[in-house]
């Protein structure tokens, strides 16, 4: 298949995929197995830092008018800068990073096959339906009904205490490809009594730092030509910088599509749709891991 062709496939691929619950590494992996190429190969995971750069780049422009309003806002009586939606957003951040970076170090190479992505998705999917179903008849009561077990409408409402549990869900996804870090802190954030919107929002927000720490960190290592299949700059041709190109302008505009797209469908349909989606392709990957296609 044509490199820049391609490139736009996989760019779309990871647009669609980075911030919705389905993973967006299993499907860059299914990905690799369809189109028969190497993402474990030098310059091909490089592509794959550069694209997903480019999906994650995307919400701090999508969101910007966002976060203008919760930095003009400053503090309020209840409120400090430990509890302050940005603050809660580093908080969650920081359960997360330390946790998953060591975890990952010392286990992650052996979960790279699709026997755990197919199961992680199988099993996510399972999770989330559960928790969203377990939540509709909150979210069709709408806030101030009694005996509602959603009392966080609005991510600038979130307690210290959920930014803290959802921090901690997210390690499941660094640990587990296939898991989606959305799925994960959007069910954490419902089961911590998060409306949809709420967690699907404080998602987003936890990805910036989460995604461009991890990636930043990966694309480091691999420009400086340092780790196993590591890509220097220096190796790079103007063909190959091309299609690096092309990636990341497809992956910015597709993701900033799917943000749109999905905050709107989420307030009106919930996560009922995803969750099936996953269990479909979790065990058709399953399936394809053991043998039985293909």
């Amino acid at each position: 298949m044509n490199e820049f062709l391609l490139s736009v496939l996989l760019g779309i691929v990871e647009g669609l995929t980075e911030f919705l619950p389905v993973s967006s590494t299993a499907h860059l992996r299914i990905s690799e197995a369809l189109f028969h190429i190497d993402l474990t190969n030098g310059y091909w995971k490089m592509y794959t830092i550069v694209i997903q750069l480019g999906a994650i780049l995307c919400l701090p422009v999508y969101f910007r008018e966002r976060i203008a309003e919760f930095l003009a806002a400053g503090e309020r009586g209840d409120r400090t800068v430990l509890t302050h939606p940005l603050g809660l957003t580093c908080v969650a951040f920081v359960v997360t990073a330390l946790p998953a970076f060591l975890l990952t170090k010392v286990i992650g190479k052996h979960l790279e096959s699709l026997f755990i992505m197919g199961s992680s998705l199988l099993i996510g999917g399972v999770v989330m339906w559960i928790v969203d179903a377990m939540n509709a008849k909150s979210e069709k009561m709408g806030p101030g009904a009694a005996g509602n077990r959603i009392h966080t409408w609005h991510m600038e409402d979130m307690s210290l205490g959920q930014a803290v549990w959802i921090g901690f869900c997210q390690i499941f996804s660094a640990v587990f490809p296939g898991t989606s870090r959305s799925m994960s802190t959007i069910a954490a954030g419902q089961i911590a009594g998060m409306s949809r919107a709420s967690a699907l929002e404080f998602s987003f927000f936890l990805s910036i730092p989460t995604m461009v720490v991890a990636t930043g960190y990966d694309l480091l290592k691999s420009l400086r030509g340092k780790g196993e299949n590591a890509m220097g700059v220096t190796h790079i041709d103007p063909h190959g910088w091309v299609v690096l190109a092309i990636g990341f302008v497809v992956s910015f505009i597709v993701a900033y599509g799917s943000v749109a797209w999905f905050l709107a469908w989420v307030r009106k349909h919930g996560f009922a749709p995803f969750a099936i989606y996953r269990i479909v392709v979790g065990a058709a990957v399953l399936a394809w891991a053991m043998g039985i296609l293909g």
